[in-house]
């Protein structure tokens, strides 16, 4: 009588053979220049970069525009989000520039330090950075060039997405609205009249 079957230890030996078999084929997909592991990875589709000897970064750059299907129109204002982590000297960021979209950006106290071990999250949702009175139409989906200003590491160009204000940034804050300088205006009906100073009486002569 044949009997046939697989031996106690040979279930065990299959299995290191195919995990022996398969453990440089997923090597291999996170090998090389471009592995996760090697690099820094944007976790969303913001943008970001490093400096001054990768010991200053700056991550997760965005705008914030409208809802779906709308944009943002010449003389609103836009939120800015980002971090920066610093690793090395202490740095200030001094002020941003928007060259062709916006003639300043608001930053809190005028400027931020940005000293090491001490990470600046600007991220939301209260906005504390934004771009104030757009000089053209700014679109979700689009992109604008942002130069932060750093007193040591110099400046810094960024091309910077526009995301759209959907579901995942409904808790996010409207930037201020610019206030209107006051005009003199001459309102029909309100004017002032002088009264007329009284005549002095002439006095009796003897």
């Amino acid at each position: 009588m044949i009997r046939f079957g697989l031996r106690a230890g040979r279930p065990r030996r299959l299995l290191l053979v195919l995990a022996a078999t398969l453990l440089p084929v997923l090597a291999g997909c996170e090998a090389g220049n471009n592995a996760p592991t090697v690099s820094f990875h944007q976790p969303t589709d913001a943008t970001g970069t490093t400096v001054s000897d990768d010991q200053l970064a700056i991550r997760n750059v965005f705008v914030l525009g409208t809802p779906l299907g709308g944009s943002l129109q010449p003389g609103e204002s836009a939120g800015l989000y980002f971090a920066v982590i610093n690793s090395g000297r202490a740095d200030r960021l001094v002020s941003i520039t928007a060259p062709g979209t916006s003639p300043s950006v608001t930053l809190p106290g005028g400027g931020i330090n940005v000293r090491s071990l001490h990470p600046v999250f600007l991220q939301g949702p209260v906005t504390q950075a934004y771009l104030t009175d757009l000089s053209r139409t700014v679109t979700n989906g689009s992109s604008i060039k942002i130069v932060m200003h750093f007193l040591r590491a110099g400046p810094v160009t960024l091309q910077v997405p526009v995301f759209a204000r959907t579901q995942n940034f409904f808790a996010f804050g409207q930037p201020p609205t610019p206030t209107p300088s006051p005009t003199a205006t001459a309102t029909a009906g309100h004017r002032h009249h002088r009264r007329p100073s009284p005549t002095p009486t002439p006095s009796a002569t003897s």
